[in-house]
């Protein structure tokens, strides 16, 4: 007996996983479907990820989104990349910049070019770690407050800017709903109040909400952030947890006055405890703080945090619990879990709204025909779990590479075991400068090299192929990159001025 054809799909909650994953549905699917969101005007939305990647271009693009719409109605800003500061040492700063570093190489990475270049520069094995920002042109446009779409530097095959935006989080949900539902979305208002399962296969099959209306759907899409409706507290999913190796569960968030100068980067800064974030919109400064509860009290964090910012606070601080870790099966029976219901990743490098984008991505890809297939099922999650893994690795890196000697908390980030998969990489870079990632990996290998020698782990070997560069092909090659790169800086508008041309 043939399966029946998945045609009514019911999303849970909105915000900016519901409304992400309807926007795109409906763009790529909406002919086929019948696509209702449900959610509840009484139930606030966590609304911190005020940061992104660069993948969400692309995602608004293909979701019919217009770039300065997007920006003017999201009080949105250009973001170059993340600067860490006083994560390696106290005093000391680097930057997870978007984009290329200097030139691109067939066998072998450009830093590996740098760092013999320091090596003949210093007359000795000493690096200067900081120099390795020279040659990137998201860097020094960050630190200068330039800005401008260009995809390559004029006149050369060099890449150009590789960005990303701040925004209002929740001005962005209502943004796609009205998008979602000029595609064809249709919203539903109301609490759910009971969640009815087959009694054989244990699939929902429909909701009921505080009024007596009844939702019924094939297919299921869990985007009740932390609460997490369907994938745990109906399907009781189960959950791994990521908290022995990423130790902060806390997060304490305040928005503040702008400042006059916009700056195209996010600020990361670590404190005793934990760290604290700095997004600058066009109407407002996000603030907020990381910390763990074992360490320090959320009055202490209050009060550091609000030592800490540029201005006027604009709110009470707002806390927010979380355990970092992810749903062990991103896809149960049929109930697909989107955005923080899947798990959660602290904020350090933004990557909790990407993980939207790629889920919804990864749902269309494997959106099921006729029926629900098993395999389909497994690879989903076999992909969604190798997608988590790189993340919380890279991320564990930031912690695990600190030097900072001034609290336990520090000292014991140094002393923690951490995946065998980070450790060899670590270590592979140590004495040799080399990194490989998985082609699907989010973060580059170039990602990972700028926090390696950001954080003071610099080679101590560099490729061959290096070596077949004479002393004065090498000199020319630095300058020349340079040079190009800081001309290009200097014929740029500022970011303030970016923006008012919107």
């Amino acid at each position: 007996m043939p399966k029946s054809k998945i045609k009514n799909v019911v999303i849970v909650g909105g915000g900016t996983a519901g409304w992400m994953t309807a926007s795109l549905l409906a763009k790529v699917l909406g002919k086929t479907l019948n696509i209702t969101l449900v959610e509840s005007d009484d139930i606030g939305i966590v609304g911190v990820g005020e940061a992104t990647i660069p993948p969400i271009v692309n995602f608004n693009r293909a979701i019919g989104i217009d770039e300065k719409e997007f920006i003017n109605v999201t009080k949105g800003t250009i973001k170059l990349g993340i600067e860490f500061n006083h994560w390696h040492k106290d005093g000391e700063r680097y930057m997870h910049a978007f984009g290329s570093i200097g030139k691109k190489f067939p066998f072998c990475d450009f830093h590996h070019f740098w760092q013999k270049h320091q090596q003949l520069q210093n007359g000795s094995d000493h690096i200067d770690g900081s120099s390795f920002w020279d040659y990137s042109l998201n860097y020094q446009a960050a630190k200068q407050g330039k800005f401008v779409p260009i995809s390559h530097i004029p006149k050369t095959n060099l890449p150009g800017l590789a960005y990303a935006y701040h925004f209002d989080a929740g001005l962005y949900a209502k943004f796609l709903r009205k998008h979602a539902e000029s595609l064809g979305v249709k919203r539903i208002e109301g609490t759910i109040t009971d969640i009815a399962q087959d009694h054989q296969s244990g699939d929902i099959k429909n909701l009921t909400l505080e009024d007596g209306t009844t939702i019924t759907g094939d297919l299921f899409i869990d985007c009740t952030g932390l609460a997490a409706i369907l994938i745990e507290k109906t399907l009781s999913t189960g959950y791994d947890d990521y908290s022995h190796w990423l130790p902060c569960n806390r997060a304490i968030a305040v928005p503040c006055e702008k400042t006059d100068t916009i700056e195209p980067y996010t600020r990361s800064t670590a404190h005793k405890v934990g760290w604290q974030w700095r997004i600058p919109l066009q109407h407002r400064t996000g603030n907020g703080l990381v910390y763990s509860s074992k360490h320090m009290s959320d009055e202490e964090a209050k009060t550091l945090l609000l030592k800490n910012i540029d201005g006027k606070p604009l709110a009470d601080p707002k806390i927010i619990s979380f355990q970092t870790g992810r749903r062990r099966k991103q896809w149960n029976k049929n109930v697909i879990a989107i955005g923080l219901s899947s798990g959660f990743f602290e904020p350090l490098e933004a990557t909790n709204i990407h993980l939207i984008q790629t889920a919804a991505t990864r749902l269309v890809k494997f959106f099921p025909h006729h029926g629900i297939n098993l395999e389909e099922v497994n690879e989903f999650n076999r992909q969604s779990k190798t997608e988590s893994e790189g993340i919380r690795d890279f991320i564990i890196l930031h912690y695990k590479l600190n030097n900072r000697g001034d609290s336990e908390f520090w000292r014991a980030c140094q002393r923690m075991d951490v995946p065998k998969s980070l450790i060899n990489k670590i270590q592979l870079f140590k004495k040799t400068g080399k990194v490989f990632c998985h082609p699907n990996d989010l973060f580059t290998e170039i990602a990972w090299q700028q926090v390696m020698i950001g954080q003071g782990n610099v080679p101590e070997d560099h490729h061959p192929l290096v070596d077949t560069l004479s002393k004065a092909q090498l000199d020319d090659l630095m300058k020349d990159l340079k040079t190009l790169i800081n001309r290009t800086v200097e014929k740029m508008p500022s970011h303030n001025e970016f923006l008012h041309s919107l």
